[in-house]
């Protein structure tokens, strides 16, 4: 992903007001970012736990989101969870739910999509083995690297595609 900054974040968001785009807080060391090795930027809000924020390269430009974890989910401590975008398996909270208003019409009527994502949104660097899971060492994947890669964006699209879509995933 190549660098972006503060004012190419806050237009990427699709499913938030712009006055919400605009008070969101960017994630710490935005500079320092390993941007070589990132497929999308993820970060939860340091002063909103249950917040999220996702922002993609997509073929018409930079796509962003709004997460929240919601209410009443149940995390288990002691079971493996796997990601759905890069699928790495983590133990315990490692994965979280994550839920996405819809864009447009759809979102503002409620609607909202769901997937399970690592719980620190680093999903492109578990892909490249730059951030090891807790279970890394038991379950490696033979796929190479360019194919996971691949694989995760894919994921990804899906799922932003479904944030875009006007119908119920």
């Amino acid at each position: 992903m190549d660098p972006v900054g503060e004012k190419q974040i806050r237009a990427s968001f699709v499913n938030c007001s712009k006055g919400e785009a605009s008070r969101l807080n960017l994630p710490v060391g935005l500079a320092e970012l390993p941007w070589a090795d990132l497929d999308f930027l993820g970060w939860r809000d340091r002063g909103a736990p249950d917040r999220s924020y996702l922002v993609a390269p997509r073929a018409d430009g930079l796509m962003g989101v709004t997460l929240r974890v919601p209410q009443g989910v149940r995390r288990s401590f002691t079971k493996t969870t796997v990601c759905s975008i890069c699928l790495t398996g983590h133990p315990g909270s490692g994965v979280s739910l994550l839920a996405a208003r819809r864009a447009g019409v759809a979102g503002r009527q409620g609607n909202t999509v769901g997937t399970y994502l690592c719980a620190d949104l680093a999903c492109s660097l578990y892909v490249r083995g730059r951030k090891k899971s807790q279970l890394a060492g038991r379950h490696e994947e033979t796929l190479p690297l360019a194919d996971r890669i691949a694989r995760t964006v894919g994921n990804l699209d899906a799922f932003l595609d479904k944030v875009l879509a006007g119908e119920p995933a």
